[in-house]
């Protein structure tokens, strides 16, 4: 099976079938997927100007999607490093039991989901790797009360979703399903209060 990079330099060879080079793009959203497959596609598609069911798109648009994909993932990598160094200086120091943000970031190891969108067509409109610095940012500081991709402040408790965790905070805005890591106690109350209203109007 290959890996993302080979996969990568498939989308950029000439040389490749353009049916291919389409197909490789799509192959490395099994790979890294930071609003899950269907939802990074919409995404890329839309910032690279080309139709999510385009056969033969420009290979220079390809390539603008391939190169916003890979900057988002070198974000996410560095994370990763950052936070397995930092776990593995905890246990050094004594402390085994793991946090909130480790529970939370055990579901999305390798960028799969980690701002998930159930709703494939909505998701933030920003640069994936603008989007998951802001995340990293809201996942390193004290909690708050806002989305950290959009700054949206209604979010609604939803059930049901298509990922793990299988419920929690959806922010109306830019769609992410937000990481309750982020997010206050109140913030959380706030959500389900807001589905709550929903569901009885």
């Amino acid at each position: 099976m290959a890996g993302f990079r080979s996969l990568a330099r498939q989308v950029r060879d000439p040389r490749c079938d353009l049916a291919l080079r389409r197909y490789s793009l799509r192959k490395c959203l099994e790979r890294f997927a930071p609003y899950g497959h269907r939802a990074t596609w919409d995404h890329l598609c839309s910032r690279a100007g080309f139709g999510p069911e385009d056969r033969s798109p420009d290979p220079a648009r390809l390539v603008a999607a391939l190169d916003e994909l890979e900057e988002a993932r070198s974000v996410w990598l560095a994370y990763e490093v950052e936070f397995a160094e930092r776990r593995k200086k905890e246990k050094h120091d004594g402390l085994r039991r793991p946090g909130s943000v480790d529970d939370w970031h055990r579901l999305t190891w390798g960028g799969f989901g980690v701002a998930w969108c159930d709703n494939p067509r909505v998701h933030p409109n920003e640069p994936l790797a603008e989007v998951l610095r802001r995340l990293i940012s809201a996942l390193e500081r004290d909690p708050g009360c806002e989305c950290p991709a959009c700054g949206g402040d209604r979010l609604i408790y939803k059930y049901d979703l298509a990922h793990e965790p299988s419920s929690g905070p959806v922010c109306t805005e830019c769609g992410i399903v937000v990481p309750r890591p982020v997010l206050t106690p109140e913030a959380l109350a706030a959500s389900r209060r807001e589905r709550r209203l929903l569901m009885s109007a």
